[in-house]
């Protein structure tokens, strides 16, 4: 019989993992906002080169990103992690020195490789190997913590950048990396042996990444994390102004965007409430399908500010649930053994579909900028999303079945 975690062991990992999830998600995805209009006039780049290298970032993140979970399967998380901390740290001191377009980019590859072993697909394949099929629990206490990286590092960024400029901040952050995120790293437990893991997979659905990747439910929800991260990304880039084109004052819009944030916290405290009751595919369901909701308000009242707050309140909530959901659904479907490899995978796609969100809105606003036409776009990610969210989890019962 699979015993349960001991619960200091569980408190000990989450507590590494919060503080480092906090740490990355912090220096490697809000700050560069902060950051970038002084980047592109010291290094005398176009706005577009300048945000195009961090696009290119998460364009290797996902190229990388199943190698990653495949050393976190075999490994477990305390060497991968580490040795992400260690890239990252090199990266961000390289982009402290960059005098030019071509360190510039050579920097934001390097932390591109290392996204995958230090930010969230990294910490729930660790946790994944290290408690097996009772992970959801702790996946949902630790993105609890990892939505206060925004909160944290938005205003510290903006005030290092003030005193002392984007170089001492990114060199900063690189000493942060190196000297509090891999030490932490280096103190997770050791993994379980991998008979153990054998075992737990007994229970349930036993994928290898090759079977995972044959099976239509792993590209169906590979198409929906796609879409839905291609939607998210492209919000994140545009949200403001496409409101403002609505006819909102700047503060009433960051007033009301600012929900979005306590709603993503909201979201993830319910799931983890509902957890006991209801299956993670329930939770996606939900989150998959309150997107469209959310768009279908600012789409035909976006001129109405409550319609504006409703729209961020339900898009937090979804943004918040799915990300829980992305951590606990691929162990549901496809099974513990070799989770990191297939989240991994299924991470992939998503991330390059996050790379292209902003550039491709970007590209369309300058067309059009109707925001009409851009939420009917977005509207028809979401219905394609959810549709196909749902196909997957229908397979997950024959999914099981396949991998025996």
């Amino acid at each position: 019989m699979d015993r349960p975690p001991r619960p200091v062991a569980t408190i000990a990992t989450i507590a590494i993992l919060a503080v480092t999830q906090i740490l990355s998600w912090g220096t490697l995805y809000y700050a560069f906002a902060v950051v970038a209009h002084d980047i592109a006039r010291e290094l005398a780049l176009p706005r577009a080169a300048v945000f195009g290298a961090f696009s290119w970032c998460l364009l290797v993140a996902g190229i990388t990103a199943t190698p990653s979970g495949i050393l976190i399967d075999r490994h477990g998380g305390r060497l991968v992690m580490a040795g992400g901390s260690l890239l990252c740290g090199l990266g961000f001191i390289m982009l402290s020195q960059a005098r030019g377009a071509t360190a510039y980019y050579l920097a934001w590859t390097v932390l591109g490789a290392a996204m995958p072993a230090v930010l969230y697909d990294a910490a729930f394949a660790t946790l994944n190997r290290q408690f097996g099929m009772r992970a959801r629990g702790a996946i949902s206490t630790l993105t609890l913590f990892g939505g206060f990286a925004s909160t944290v590092f938005w205003p510290l960024t903006v005030h290092l950048n003030g005193i002392a400029g984007w170089r001492t901040t990114y060199l900063a952050y690189g000493l942060v990396q190196l000297l509090l995120c891999m030490p932490l790293h280096l103190l997770l437990s050791t993994p379980p042996e991998a008979a153990q893991m054998h075992k737990q997979a007994a229970a349930g659905a036993d994928f290898s990444l090759r079977q995972a990747l044959r099976h239509p439910a792993f590209w169906k929800l590979a198409f929906a994390f796609s879409a839905n991260s291609f939607i998210f990304s492209a919000l994140s880039a545009h949200l403001i102004p496409i409101l403002q084109s609505y006819g909102h004052a700047l503060s009433s819009v960051v007033w009301m965007a600012a929900l979005i944030g306590p709603m993503q916290v909201a979201g993830r405290l319910g799931e983890m409430r509902m957890a006991r009751h209801a299956r993670p595919q329930a939770s996606g369901t939900f989150c998959f399908a309150v997107l469209p909701g959310a768009l279908l308000a600012v789409l035909f009242w976006g001129q109405h500010q409550v319609a504006v707050a409703l729209f961020c309140v339900l898009y937090g909530l979804s943004i918040g649930i799915l990300t829980i959901v992305r951590g606990t659904l691929p162990q549901i479907l496809f099974g513990a053994r070799n989770y990191g490899a297939i989240s991994g995978a299924l991470a992939g796609p998503a991330l390059i579909a996050r790379a292209a969100g902003p550039i491709a809105i970007a590209a369309l606003l300058q067309f059009n900028s109707s925001p009409a036409l851009l939420f009917s776009l977005l509207l028809g990610c979401s219905l394609a999303s959810l549709l196909f969210y749902l196909l997957a989890v229908r397979s997950s019962s024959p999914a099981a079945a396949t991998a025996r």
